[in-house]
């Protein structure tokens, strides 16, 4: 499956500091499918947290070879990086998974790393801004933050996988969050059924 025409044929993606490397990875294989260049940025605690969690010392050994190569890695306070600007066409931002921190920040319009700058060229140029927050319960000021950036443009995608779909295994659970940004991205994947093509 092709990225639709009208696509830039590039995209950003930011991994921050929130337990979930898992839909990180499983999103960066998908997105390497469909774009020719891919500007990946990490933050320092989700450095980490990819090392714990995925048991790699870099997200990139989780692709493909070929997928690899479609991968730009930017220094997350490099706002010299073509993300940093409007005058850089891409398609948008997913941040996957997104901490709350990250949120806070966006909503309130502080542009103080790569990330955030992004996500407010995303913002104030009308492209695609996916957060994909990992973190329950909620607190007010998360809900309102996340209200903020909806009024904005953006789209809040918690990372809460259904199960209609019998996943066997993490990685499905995984790849329906991925499914599901592939949506907003106006992307088809096959990664999970259809709802009412699996008898539910």
């Amino acid at each position: 499956m092709k990225v639709p025409s009208e696509s830039t044929g590039r995209l950003a993606v930011a991994i921050t500091g929130a337990s979930g490397a898992i839909y990180a990875a499983s999103f960066l294989r998908f997105a390497c499918e469909r774009y020719g260049t891919v500007y990946l940025t990490l933050s320092e605690t989700a450095e980490g947290i990819v090392r714990e969690e995925l048991g790699v010392g870099d997200i990139r050994e989780a692709l493909s070879e070929e997928a690899r190569e479609k991968v730009r890695l930017l220094d997350p306070k490099d706002l010299w990086s073509p993300p940093a600007s409007g005058s850089h066409e891409y398609d948008g931002l997913v941040v996957v998974p997104c901490s709350v921190g990250t949120l806070g920040r966006i909503a309130a319009g502080v542009s103080d790393d790569l990330v955030t700058r992004s996500a407010d060229v995303c913002l104030k140029e009308r492209r695609k801004l996916i957060l994909v927050v990992r973190e329950t319960p909620l607190n007010l000021i998360q809900i309102r933050n996340m209200a903020t950036v909806t009024e904005a443009g953006g789209v809040i995608l918690p990372a809460s996988p259904a199960f209609y779909q019998k996943p066997k295994s993490l990685e499905d659970m995984a790849d329906f969050i991925t499914a599901k940004i592939a949506g907003q991205l106006g992307l088809r994947s096959d990664l999970v059924p259809e709802w009412g093509e699996t008898g539910g």
